[in-house]
């Protein structure tokens, strides 16, 4: 049954990646635009996110009980050592909701709509900033978990492990990433006419992501971060970023004909692969320290807490997968099927 929580875990984590990913992407397309094209944009995000921006965090919700309840020495160390990012990201995604629901259903349109709309994009870019920052500390080797706490520094406990330059542009690379998503999404959704908008702005996130991911794989190369050295010597992570370099060709086709259902598939592969890298390349030991790494089977809850929690993620799938799909089917979220 371990194997049934853990596959809820990736896929929960992947959920969370391609959707709210893209709803992040969303702000950060609107911020990076014109005045013009940004009120363009608000229309045509409002358009796409107004009836389903909810249900994208209910990922990372799943993904955190299941921390909570089957990975109980995961979830602590993440939440004592990491406790400030996490803060900040969930600022950031309260912050982002609060203003996305006022800007567009405040009954009173006023001067406050300047602040909601530069809370939203504000908050957009900074969210997927502080979950990159997370996973760079995660993997970094600088969190410390001493014998003797009384012995450490509030910055070597709290700070060092996720405010460092690899963490950094882990937090750069994943908000590019989810531009990418975004703009791609968006082309599909545009009117007819403003498809260009976000043809060269996937294009330009296309471009940022291999910049940022070639600088933050360099940087951790030179710098003997451990995650990286391990990552370009692993015989998976290199075949899954192969695949991913030689997807660009399709992807990057697709894009400049405005394919909507092409474009979509091919970003959401590529994320697959960049995801699958990262994680394969330590797995079980996604959290690396500044002594040792730490696999995530270590401290797992009594056999039958995770039996009890297995069955229920499988029962709460049936329930929730097929309303999910109805939804954004409803919503015409989903046009695979549509001619």
């Amino acid at each position: 049954m371990i194997y049934v929580v853990l596959f809820f875990l990736g896929f929960s984590l992947l959920l969370y990646v391609l959707l709210a990913g893209a709803d992040f992407g969303a702000g950060i397309v609107e911020l990076f635009s014109s005045k013009k094209d940004q009120e363009i944009t608000k229309k045509t995000i409002y358009q796409v996110m107004g009836p389903v921006w909810e249900a994208n965090h209910i990922w990372i919700i799943i993904l955190i009980v299941i921390l909570w309840v089957g990975f109980p020495s995961y979830y602590n160390i993440l939440v004592v050592h990491l406790h400030i990012p996490l803060t900040i990201m969930l600022l950031g995604v309260t912050l982002r909701g609060v203003a996305f629901v006022f800007r567009h259903y405040d009954a009173y349109k006023d001067k406050s709509q300047i602040l909601y709309d530069n809370m939203f994009k504000m908050a957009s870019l900074i969210t997927p900033i502080f979950l990159g920052m997370i996973f760079g500390a995660m993997v970094s080797g600088k969190i410390t978990i001493p014998e003797h706490v009384e012995n450490e520094s509030f910055k070597s406990m709290f700070l060092d492990s996720w405010l460092n330059i690899f963490s950094l542009l882990v937090g750069f690379f994943f908000a590019a990433l989810c531009a990418f998503l975004s703009a791609t999404l968006l082309i599909g959704e545009a009117q007819e006419g403003n498809e260009g908008i976000y043809i060269k702005k996937s294009t330009t996130a296309i471009i940022c992501v291999v910049i940022i991911g070639f600088i933050t794989i360099a940087y951790g190369f030179f710098n003997d971060v451990r995650f990286v050295l391990d990552f370009v010597k692993s015989p998976y992570a290199m075949t899954a970023m192969v695949l991913s370099a030689l997807l660009l060709i399709p992807l990057w086709y697709s894009i400049k004909n405005a394919r909507r259902i092409k474009s979509r598939a091919f970003a959401g592969m590529q994320v697959v692969l960049i995801l699958y890298a990262a994680i394969s390349t330590h797995f079980p030991y996604l959290i690396i320290t500044s002594t040792r790494a730490l696999s995530i089977m270590e401290g797992t809850a009594p056999e039958s807490v995770i039996n009890v929690l297995g069955i229920t993620l499988i029962i709460g799938s049936l329930v929730i997968l097929p309303g999910l799909f109805h939804l954004f089917k409803s919503f015409k979220m989903i046009k695979i099927l549509e001619r």
